[in-house]
């Protein structure tokens, strides 16, 4: 993992409010959190960054390098991204600037947005943090965010409306050797022992996988944060089980297996600011979005005979899932921090 410049952002955060507690607070996060991110900042640079005592924090020399650092870039990328928002603008020309987390749709959608709008700027940016891109549509940086989502938008920032694109189950992706790979279906406890992984990213997911298996009568080993390409390298190799989306691709030396009784869901997710011009082409990426999906589901058959059986997920209605103005109503903000997904 790379530093990142919402890395720089809160480590700012905490120097300013001085302590964790309350810049979790004023980024809209939940402390246990903020603390995590922290922690995974300081292996990146490889020291601690503050020092914690009676009065709260206090940045270390290396804190205060980075702090130092984050005071000057930040400033300088956010202005650039306002000059090159409005030279887009003055331009006149519409503009389709989508944040995404991983997600098997993105690739369709940016590619029907550049069928039906040759001549206009359609641009991407990909990360696995939820809350960056987030952010960023609130700051006006990005139109869009398509971000995934297991259970509720714990912690990301208010004034967003989101349409949940489709609903799928989460299956477990096992090294095809594995004596439980010729099953139909596989229980969560029948898993009680593995090694987990998955894909990096800062939504409840953990929680929720965590919440499962309680439900199952064990607690997990905590899942390992791996990048999606060498998550498929370690199932194969036998070194762990995955956790993954039901229309996750095949790949030589695995298999994908359904969890009994669906006990994890994920929600593919459009989010917009209601009050900008980016609500009045929401629909059009709705649309593009679901037929992107169709599209993985087309290639993915034994996902999809599956999913004919469970009429309650796939693709979802085009109805807003916050107060505010959805795919056909009119502008109004929601001041809920933590928006759950019907």
């Amino acid at each position: 993992m790379e530093l990142e410049l919402r890395h720089l952002r809160m480590v700012l955060a905490i120097a300013e409010a001085g302590s964790v507690t309350k810049a979790a607070a004023a980024l809209g996060l939940a402390q246990p959190a903020l603390t995590t991110q922290l922690q995974r900042i300081e292996r990146i640079l490889g020291g601690v960054l503050f020092i914690r005592d009676r009065r709260g924090v206090l940045p270390t020399p290396l804190g205060d390098l980075v702090l130092a650092r984050a005071r000057v870039l930040i400033p300088a990328v956010t202005g650039l991204h306002d000059e090159a928002s409005e030279l887009i603008t003055a331009g006149g020309t519409a503009r389709y600037r989508l944040g995404a987390t991983n997600g098997p749709i993105v690739g369709g959608l940016v590619r029907r947005l550049n069928d039906a709008h040759p001549g206009g700027p359609v641009s991407i940016h990909s990360t696995w943090s939820e809350n960056e891109i987030a952010q960023m549509v609130v700051d006006g940086r990005l139109d869009y965010a398509l971000l995934g989502a297991c259970s509720a938008l714990a912690g990301l920032p208010p004034g967003l409306v989101w349409q949940a694109i489709s609903v799928d189950a989460v299956w477990v992706l096992l090294n095809d050797r594995h004596p439980l790979a010729g099953e139909d279906e596989i229980s969560l406890g029948e898993l009680a022992d593995e090694a987990w992984i998955t894909s990096p990213g800062d939504s409840c997911f953990h929680e929720c996988f965590a919440a499962a298996c309680a439900r199952e009568g064990f607690a997990p080993r905590t899942p390992t944060e791996i990048d999606a390409s060498s998550a498929f390298d370690l199932v194969a190799a036998g070194g762990a089980v995955a956790l993954a989306q039901g229309s996750v691709r095949q790949v030589q030396g695995t298999i994908a297996i359904p969890l009994r009784g669906v006990p994890l869901r994920w929600r593919h997710l459009l989010g917009w600011d209601p009050e900008t011009p980016a609500a009045d082409q929401a629909a059009e990426l709705y649309g593009y979005a679901v037929e992107s999906y169709l599209e993985v589901l087309l290639q993915r058959p034994r996902y999809a005979r599956w999913l004919a059986a469970h009429p309650e997920l796939g693709v979802q209605k085009a109805v807003s899932l916050l107060p505010g103005r959805g795919l056909s109503g009119r502008p109004g903000r929601s001041g809920r921090r933590d928006p759950k997904i019907a």
